[in-house]
């Protein structure tokens, strides 16, 4: 009946006109090469142009019967733009179609921009503060649904949700961000989760930035962190680092900064760079040697300063200091026991050089720091050892190291030379290849599984032991971690 009227209210004249209007709305063409920014509108083609069956062409509606399959085809789209943004910084803009209603029912921040009280109506809308490439992914969330995020791009796509208030696909930047968390991005990240104000994400940072400090202040990324990041984490209490390696740190930030001033690297300009960030360094708390061969001789101290952290470390009656003189508390080590007894007999446990090794798997991210090892049951005895972690066959860790047993069944512990960080629900491999006294201590009545404070570790054999260890007894009774 719809159809009677439509087209007995017309006359036929006017009908065909209509009809071809209407022909040529649903009818797709290639946009117009260049606008008047002069850059390219690569719209995407809801059909192929290639495809010389017009009827095809006009109902390529129905080859798309969901309306997500439809509106993913409008994405980026010249057909029915009624909006134009400019984005990017000028010189590097690119000028993407969209469609008010899509955006406006993805988003309150568009929603008031096109339909609000206070609505302005602009064809062509320039945003200088977003890359044209997060752009395109919060766009295509929006029409789509799909989400595909990148290293280099996240962080400004997390910018593009948070600015228009797209919570889902905020959240999945900060899932992506936790997920290649590392060293040498935590105190970027560090950074940039404060500025978001994304809480879960700067405890995060905070984990990875204490347990493997050394190697997160030694980075790139810690010479791009601004001054207030660089004043938070020379207050952190629980960081695990000697002082000298902050202080070395520290000047490097300094240096970067002079050259994003346009400052030239002296101890002077890194000096006024760092301003009272510098007193928060604990330098006390080095060793006289540390201080003498590092600190003293960079400049950066005043003589007066220098001549007073002298005085401290040597004289009686110490002088007050502007430095903090306690040494931070770093974190405190836990232990996974994995054995409930231990014994020894006169023909065991023997070492010619064989591998003992077990598989572990935690339910949370943790950083392992270093084993606890058995030692002689017959007596003081020090042991060379070699210990080392793996991933699938990767080696992420080793140490060649020595250790001390006294004689009786503790554990001893033995380090990695930095604390390294372990995913969840991954089997990794620890062995161990020990060299003295062929007589020690084995554990006894072993457990596949043992929950440990907030983390619960699963153990099973590894194929790599060739001296005996298993999950029910041999060496490598602990885990020392961080969590």
């Amino acid at each position: 009946m719809a159809a009677e009227l439509f087209s007995t209210s017309l006359p036929h004249s006017e009908e065909v006109e209509v009809l071809d209007v209407k022909k040529s709305f649903i009818q797709l063409s290639k946009p117009e090469p260049t606008n008047e920014h002069g850059d390219e509108r690569d719209a995407v083609q809801p059909f192929n142009s290639k495809d010389n069956n017009a009827e095809d062409r006009d109902s390529w509606q129905a080859a798309h019967p969901t309306l997500r399959e439809r509106n993913a085809l409008m994405f980026n789209n010249e057909q029915m733009a009624d909006v134009h943004f400019v984005v990017g910084p000028p010189g590097e803009t690119q000028t993407v179609p969209a469609h008010k209603y899509v955006l406006a029912v993805g988003s309150s921040v568009f929603g008031a921009m096109f339909y609000g009280d206070l609505a302005e109506g602009q064809s062509e809308i320039i945003i200088p503060d977003v890359e044209p490439a997060a752009f395109l992914i919060l766009l295509k969330y929006m029409y789509s649904d799909e989400i595909e995020l990148e290293a280099d791009t996240v962080l400004a796509t997390l910018y593009a949700a948070k600015k228009y208030i797209v919570p889902a696909l905020a959240k999945a930047c900060v899932t992506f961000l936790e997920t290649s968390l590392e060293a040498k991005n935590a105190c970027v990240l560090l950074s940039q989760s404060r500025l978001f104000e994304e809480p879960e994400l700067t405890q995060r940072c905070w984990e990875v930035i204490d347990a493997q400090a050394e190697l997160a202040l030694r980075s790139e990324g810690f010479c791009e962190i601004d001054l207030p990041t660089l004043e938070i984490i020379l207050q952190r209490e629980t960081l695990n680092i000697r002082e000298i390696v902050v202080f070395q740190a520290v000047l490097s930030w300094a240096a970067a900064e002079c050259g994003r001033q346009g400052l030239t690297v002296t101890p002077r300009n890194q000096r006024t760079v760092l301003g009272k960030a510098l007193y928060l360094v604990r330098i006390p708390s080095m060793t006289l040697q540390e201080f003498a061969d590092g600190v003293a001789q960079s400049d950066v101290l005043t003589l007066k300063e220098t001549h007073n952290v002298f005085l401290w470390f040597t004289a009686t009656n110490k002088p007050r200091l502007e430095f903090p003189v306690v040494k931070r508390t770093g974190l405190v080590p836990q232990r996974c026991h994995r054995f409930q007894s231990s014994a020894y007999r006169s023909n065991q446990w023997r070492y010619r050089g064989r591998c003992d090794s077990i598989q572990f798997a935690v339910d949370r991210r943790i950083f392992i720091a270093g084993l606890g090892l058995y030692g002689s049951s017959g007596g003081k005895a020090e042991y060379s050892v070699k210990i080392e972690l793996k991933r699938q066959g990767t080696v992420l860790a080793q140490n060649l190291t020595k250790f001390l047993s006294d004689g009786s069944s503790s554990t001893f512990p033995v380090w990695f030379e930095h604390p390294v960080q372990v995913e969840q629900d991954t089997f990794y491999t620890v062995s161990t290849v020990l060299d003295g006294n062929e007589l020690s201590y084995f554990g006894q009545e072993g457990m596949t599984e043992v929950q440990c404070g907030k983390v619960t570790f699963q153990f099973q054999c590894s194929s790599d032991s060739t001296n005996g260890t298993g999950v029910q007894g041999g060496q490598i009774p602990e885990l020392v971690f961080y969590c």
